[in-house]
C-alpha cells in the first residue's frame, strides 16, 4: 500500500462520522492520485452513511471532490498530469452504448462503479486497521479493505485514488471549493432543466425543493434556458427567498396546502406548468410534480428516495393530457463537456452558485452536517487547511 493519509470515515451506519487515518492501495493503470483540497458535502453521502442508499460500515464517502493531481496511471493518457487542478464527478466505464453515445450517467454499471464501494475489478482502493491495532502502535497489522472508490473517488480523504472518467482538468487559477459541488449536485439539478427536459425559452417550470440540486434547477431554467415563469417549492420561507433572488419568479410555500392548486393558478388558465422537477425524493411531492403539469408537460425526478420506494399515478389523466414523468441521474450530463459549461455560465452571472455555497474546515465536518439538516447552509464544502 502506496500512502497513509487521513479520510472521513462511516464506522456504523448510524449518520456518524470520523476522522481517521486509512491507507490507499496502489495506483492502477486508470487512476489518478489526488490531493483533496476540497469536497462537497451532498445529501447522498448523508443518505448513504445511514444506510438508505447502498453502504457498508467503515466507508469513506465523498463524491464532490476538487484537488491536484499527484500521479497518474499508466493508462490515464497525456490529457492529465501532475500538477492539474482537477473538479471530480461520477464515475463510468467510457465503453457500454450509453458511455460512447455521450449519456455516461446511464452507464449500463452505473451502480456498482459509484455504490459498489470497490473499483470495478472488485478490489478496495482503501484499507484501515482496527482501532485497537493503531493504539498499540502495531504497524504491522493486517489491514481491511473498506468501502471506498465511492462514485470513483471517495473524496472525503485527504488523498484519494481516483477512476480517470471522473477526472474534469480545469484551469490552474480555478477557485476549488467554489467550484467543487458542480461534480453531482450543481450538474443535477442544472442538467435536469437544460438536458433531460430541455426547457424553452418562455416557458414555465416548477421546482420542487429549492436545495442546492434545486437553487441549480431555477438559476439554469430562468437565467439559462430563458424560462419566463419559474415557480420554486419549498418548506423554508428563507429558500423560497434566496430562489426569487436567483431567477424564480413565484415562490409556493409547501406547508400553507394544495401546492397543485396554487402552482395552477399561477398558469395561464389554470391549465398547469410546461416543465418541473422533483429535487426531494419525497414520493407524495413527486405525485404533485406529476399533478400539477399542464397538456404535454414534462417532469423529471432527480432526489434519491432510496430503492423500493414507488408513486402512483392517474392514468387517464397522464394520457389524455398527454404528459411524461422520466428519471434523471446526474443531469444526464457529460461531466468532461457539461461542468466546464457551468463554469463558462457562473463566469457570465448566469449561475450565482457562491450565493449560497459555505466552506467549513474538515474538522468541522460535524458543524457543517448539522447546518445541512437543519437548513442553515444550502450548500456545505468540506476543505483541508494547507500542510493537513
Amino acid at each position: 500500500m502506496s500512502r497513509r493519509t487521513t479520510a472521513l470515515v462511516v464506522p456504523e451506519l448510524n449518520g456518524k462520522f470520523e476522522l481517521r487515518e486509512v491507507y490507499l492501495d496502489d495506483i492502477q493503470p486508470d487512476e489518478v492520485l489526488v490531493e483533496i483540497h476540497a469536497s462537497g458535502l451532498c445529501h447522498t453521502d448523508l443518505s448513504c452513511a445511514t444506510g438508505l442508499l447502498p453502504c457498508e460500515p467503515n466507508a469513506v464517502l465523498g463524491h464532490e471532490g476538487a484537488g491536484v493531481i499527484l500521479t497518474t496511471g499508466s493508462a490515464v493518457g497525456p490529457h492529465l498530469s501532475p500538477g492539474d487542478k482537477v473538479l471530480l464527478s461520477f464515475s463510468h466505464c467510457e465503453a457500454c452504448a450509453a458511455c460512447t453515445s455521450g449519456h455516461p450517467a446511464y452507464c449500463h454499471s452505473f451502480n456498482q462503479r459509484n455504490f459498489g464501494g470497490r473499483r470495478a475489478d472488485g478490489k478496495p482502493s482503501m484499507f484501515m486497521t482496527s482501532s485497537e491495532e493503531e493504539e498499540n502502535g502495531n504497524t504491522t497489522a493486517a489491514k481491511q479493505g473498506i468501502f471506498s472508490t465511492f462514485f470513483g473517488q471517495s473524496s472525503f480523504a485527504r488523498h484519494t485514488l481516483v477512476h480517470r472518467s471522473c477526472v474534469v482538468k480545469v484551469p490552474q487559477e480555478t477557485d476549488l471549493a467554489l467550484y467543487a459541488p458542480l461534480g453531482c449536485g450543481m450538474q443535477t439539478g442544472a442538467g435536469a432543466v437544460l438536458n433531460s427536459l430541455r426547457v424553452k425559452p418562455g416557458s414555465s417550470v416548477a421546482v420542487f425543493g429549492v436545495g442546492s440540486v434545486g437553487m441549480a434547477a431555477v438559476m439554469a431554467a430562468a437565467k439559462i434556458a430563458g424560462a419566463t415563469t419559474v415557480i420554486a417549492v419549498d418548506l423554508q420561507v428563507g429558500r423560497l427567498e434566496l430562489a426569487k433572488r436567483l431567477g424564480a419568479t413565484h415562490g409556493v410555500l409547501a406547508a400553507e396546502g394544495d401546492v397543485v392548486g396554487r402552482i395552477k393558478g399561477i398558469c395561464p388558465a389554470g391549465n398547469g406548468v410546461d416543465y418541473a422537477v422533483d429535487c426531494t425524493g419525497v414520493p407524495a411531492v413527486i405525485r404533485n410534480m406529476i399533478d400539477c403539469l399542464g397538456t404535454r408537460g414534462r417532469g423529471a425526478t432527480v432526489g434519491a428516495p432510496g430503492f423500493g420506494k414507488s408513486v402512483s399515478v392517474d392514468v387517464m389523466d397522464h394520457l389524455t393530457y398527454g404528459k411524461e414523468y422520466v428519471g434523471c441521474c446526474e443531469g444526464d450530463s457529460l461531466p468532461s463537456e457539461f461542468i466546464p459549461f457551468l463554469m463558462e455560465e457562473h463566469a457570465k452571472g448566469r449561475f450565482p452558485m457562491e450565493e449560497f455555497v459555505r466552506c467549513y474546515d474538515f474538522e468541522d465536518y460535524e458543524k457543517a452536517i448539522e447546518d445541512t439538516h437543519s437548513g442553515k447552509t444550502i450548500k456545505a464544502v468540506l476543505t483541508w487547511k494547507e500542510g493537513q
